[in-house]
């Protein structure tokens, strides 16, 4: 039997595939932004949480335990601004409070998986 917990690729670590999820969701929300922000948080939100995943993609090929280090803790200030752009998006009425827990929930688990990633370099 092959052994199937062993990782081999990036999408394999259960951070990325989180991450994943949460950049659909937030282009799922995001399409139903207001026009006139297409340029503004529309564009800046999309572009930290595809952030997220690849920082984690980045990290996983480097060799070094510093380079991969690096790339995990970017991906982690990517995920903190994503929280951020969500907190303004639900102030301004573009996302449900709803939504925004859903979305929250996300981040939540996807900080403690990157949070794990750091931990096991630093062991």
């Amino acid at each position: 039997m092959a052994e199937t917990s062993k990782i081999q690729r990036f999408t394999d670590l259960v951070a990325w595939q989180i991450g994943h999820e949460l950049v659909l969701e937030v282009y799922k929300h995001t399409r139903l932004f207001p026009k006139e922000e297409l340029f503004g948080l529309t564009m800046q939100i999309r572009r930290a949480v595809v952030s997220v995943t690849s920082n984690i993609a980045e990290g996983f090929s480097r060799n070094s335990k510093k380079e991969k280090l690096q790339f995990y803790y970017i991906s982690l200030g990517s995920l903190t601004e994503v929280q951020n752009q969500i907190i303004i998006a639900v102030d301004l009425h573009y996302i449900s409070n709803k939504d925004f827990d859903g979305i929250v929930l996300l981040i939540t688990r996807e900080s403690k998986l990157i949070n794990g990633l750091i931990k096991s370099l630093n062991t």
